[in-house]
């Protein structure tokens, strides 16, 4: 879905929820409140894919303002520095994006969700705690320049940009990093998420749109785009469905092997999806069962 501004991720579950009429929706990749844009929901035995989806690379639109600190690293928070942009040049910034481009060690924003000993480090943050976070690692594979405008009399610098990303990537920390790099601080002003994984805001609906018409990506389909593919038999099918390993087989589309962090969906005859396998040694064994057997006595992994 295109999630509004000003929702938390949170808010457009139990919305889904009460549009769905079921309690069991869950999301994939949490947006920030100011954030807007591609939001994956799970609805019922969808809510099992998730967890796959969140793994996946992310694209955003964002603007950044060059010149202005905030507590939060985006417009939601209060300004706690200000320094001119003015001597911050075309050439100086383009420069300290490539340097943001890329392997990076990215610290997140204190306010971010991460748990620090048990609690929100954002929780900690509003307790007056001065929280420090470790840094981790995330690859920026574009951070590409759309336009910059000087406002203020120069005093600061809007730059349009727009970042595909690995899982786990702060865009707010980006912003922070090239003021900081350039002297003179920054923070981000808008966000908006156009991708996640195969999955675009093309297809995307909003929150009005959906409580007309619960118009949805079928399971299956959302599983085709999002991982290796494998076409069972009938036969294969039915031991799937069972939770009974079948041969190894390469996925279509893919040079290696199907792994219980990235399995394979596979597909029956009729195109419905019967699970996600991993291989092991010569054999397929299913991680999830969607579409259990009927009859006969189940395996083990069926019965977890």
């Amino acid at each position: 879905m295109d999630k509004p501004q000003g929702w938390t991720s949170h808010d457009v579950v139990g919305r889904m929820r009460r549009i769905a009429g079921t309690r069991k929706v869950g999301h994939a990749g949490t947006l920030d409140p100011m954030a807007t844009g591609v939001l994956v929901v799970g609805i019922n035995k969808a809510t099992r894919l998730l967890t796959y989806i969140v793994g996946t690379s992310k694209t955003y639109t964002a603007t950044i303002r060059l010149g202005e600190s905030t507590v939060t690293d985006d417009a939601e928070g209060e300004v706690v520095a200000t320094v001119s942009a003015a001597a911050a040049t075309e050439d100086a910034i383009r420069a300290g994006i490539a340097s943001l481009t890329g392997e990076i060690q990215q610290v997140p924003s204190s306010v971010s969700a991460i748990k620090v000993n048990g609690e929100r480090a954002y929780a900690r943050v509003r307790s007056g705690e001065d929280v420090k976070l470790a840094a981790r690692a995330v690859t920026i594979h574009r951070f590409e320049v759309h336009g910059m405008r000087r406002e203020r009399g120069g005093d600061v610098v809007d730059i349009d940009v727009t970042v595909e990303c690995s899982s786990g990537t702060y865009i707010r920390a980006l912003a922070r990093d090239l003021g900081g790099s350039l002297g003179v601080g920054g923070h981000l002003t808008a966000l908006r998420r156009t991708h996640v994984g195969p999955y675009s805001l093309d297809q995307a609906r909003t929150l009005e749109q959906l409580a007309e018409e619960l118009e949805i990506l079928e399971m299956s389909e959302a599983a085709r785009a999002l991982m290796p593919n494998r076409e069972l038999s009938a036969e294969e099918t039915t031991e799937i469905s069972f939770g009974r390993r079948i041969a190894a087989g390469a996925p279509a589309g893919s040079a290696e092997a199907a792994t219980a962090d990235r399995p394979a969906a596979a597909f029956a005859p009729d195109g419905s999806l019967v699970a996600l396998l991993a291989d092991t040694g010569s054999f397929a064994k299913p991680v999830l069962v969607f579409a259990p057997g009927t009859g006969g006595s189940p395996t083990r992994e069926q019965a977890g």
